[in-house]
C-alpha cells in the first residue's frame, strides 16, 4: 500500500518536482497550493504524513499545521522553509510539526526524513509502540524518555537517535547511519551536532541499571541493555 503525503506548496515548478520526485518513489500525492485548500484535502481525506511548506497564501504553513493539529494529534508533519533563524525553527515546532527542512534542499534528505517519521509514527498502518529498556522507558511518538529518576521530553533528533539504538540495541551503529537517516548527510556540521546530541542522551541514562551508552571514537555508537 502506497503511503499518502498530503503536500502544500504554492512555487508551482517546485511543486511540481517534488510532487514528481515523491511520486517516482512510491508516494501517493495530493498537492495543495494554499494553506486553506490543503485544510480541506486534510479532511476529505486524510494522509499518512504532511509536507507543508510555510510562506503561503491564505493560510501559512505554522497555521495549518496547527488546525492540522485540531483533527489529528498523530500525524507527522514536516516543514520546508527558507526561513531558518532559529525562532522560525521553534515556532514550526511549537505550531505542531516534526520536522523541519531548510530550502535548498535535496530530494533525497526529504525522503529519509520522511522515511524515518513514518517508521516512527507508523503512518495509518502500524501500532504506535513504546520501548521499554531497564528501568527506563521511550515513547518515540510524544518523545518522552523516563528513567528511573526524571521524566524528559526529548527532541525530535534525540528521540530518533535513541529508537535508532534500541532497534539495533548491543549492536554497533556505523556513524554514517544516523547521520543519513536523521540528518540526511553525513557532512562534518551534522556529524558534531549528532556528537551534541548523543552526550545529552548519555547524560539522561547516566547510572541506569543495566543500561549503557557507548561512544566508540571513529565507529559509531552501541547501547547496551
Amino acid at each position: 500500500m502506497k503511503y499518502k503525503v498530503l503536500y502544500a506548496e504554492d512555487e508551482l515548478t517546485l511543486a511540481q518536482i517534488i510532487s514528481d520526485g515523491l511520486g517516482q518513489s512510491g508516494y501517493e500525492v495530493v498537492l495543495a497550493t494554499d494553506g486553506s485548500q490543503a485544510l480541506e484535502l486534510f479532511r476529505s481525506a486524510p494522509p499518512d504524513i504532511c509536507v507543508l511548506d510555510v510562506m503561503m497564501p491564505v493560510k501559512d504553513g505554522y497555521t495549518l499545521a496547527e488546525d492540522i493539529r485540531k483533527l489529528d494529534a498523530g500525524v507527522p508533519i514536516i516543514f520546508l522553509s527558507a526561513k531558518s533563524l532559529p525562532e522560525d525553527v521553534i515556532k514550526g515546532f511549537k505550531s505542531g510539526g516534526n520536522d523541519y527542512l531548510r530550502k535548498p534542499f535535496n530530494m533525497g534528505e526529504l525522503l529519509i526524513r520522511m522515511e524515518s517519521l513514518l517508521s516512527r509514527f507508523g503512518g495509518r498502518q502500524q501500532v504506535e509502540s513504546v520501548y521499554v529498556f531497564g528501568s527506563c522507558k521511550l515513547d518515540p511518538v510524544t518523545q518522552e524518555l523516563e528513567t528511573s529518576v526524571a521524566r524528559y521530553t526529548l527532541s525530535y533528533k534525540e528521540a530518533a537517535l535513541l529508537e535508532l539504538l534500541l532497534q539495533h540495541k548491543n549492536t554497533l551503529v556505523p556513524r554514517q547511519v544516523p547521520l543519513l537517516k536523521i540528518w540526511g548527510d553525513d557532512t562534518y556540521y551534522n556529524a558534531r551536532s549528532m556528537d551534541v546530541f548523543m552526550s545529552h542522551l548519555r547524560k539522561m541514562l547516566k547510572g541506569e541499571p543495566g543500561v549503557q551508552l557507548m561512544s566508540i571514537r571513529g565507529a559509531g555508537y552501541k547501547l547496551i541493555v
